[in-house]
């Protein structure tokens, strides 16, 4: 879960994406450091990678699974499924190996991996699909949901058998970013 100074879907996804900055830099996690990336993407100091520098680092990546490293069998999957809204373009595409792709259908890449194993997601993969549910999220109204709102906004929710599964059912978790997804 998120700590106390996460209060808005917005913040959660800047959350986030601080932990993937901090990763970066350091493992395990130092919440200082964490934190200090949270409130300087937060205030605007810092921003989320554009588009060009992730695409050019992403040129750099090996030829693998984005989810499971795999080699073999590969193919291109959507990190926001197209049955749930997702578009072709390269910010919502990455190679999958047909298992981790069969395996995680059309639920989205929190839901599929869960709070444990979303935090082993590469960097670049992670960010392009935060990048994604920010902008879904903006276009739905959602972005500035308070943490205090999410009781109400968990009626409407697709995904509650996975918030009681993690027993988060009414806080504000990763999964929150995904509920704006539609359910096909």
């Amino acid at each position: 879960m998120p700590p106390a100074y996460v209060r808005t879907i917005r913040e959660e996804i800047f959350y986030e994406y601080a932990k993937l900055l901090s990763r970066s830099v350091n493992e395990p996690l130092e919440p200082e450091l964490l934190t200090e990336r949270f409130k300087k993407l937060r205030d605007g100091q810092i921003n989320i990678s554009d588009t060009i520098r992730e695409w050019e680092k992403e040129q750099d990546l090996p030829h693998q699974c984005a989810f499971c490293g795999a080699t073999d069998d590969l193919t291109t999957d959507h990190l926001i499924p197209k049955g749930r809204g997702g578009d072709d373009s390269a910010d919502n595409l990455v190679l999958s190996c047909k298992q981790c792709k069969s395996a995680r259908g059309n639920r989205g890449v929190f839901e599929w991996l869960g709070l444990q194993k979303k935090d082993n997601l590469h960097r670049l993969v992670a960010g392009k699909y935060l990048k994604q549910l920010m902008q879904i999220h903006e276009a739905a109204g959602t972005l500035w949901t308070a943490k205090s709102d999410i009781g109400h906004f968990c009626g409407d929710c697709p995904l509650p058998d996975v918030c009681q599964v993690w027993d988060s059912s009414g806080e504000l978790t990763c999964f929150c970013l995904e509920s704006v997804l539609p359910r096909m």
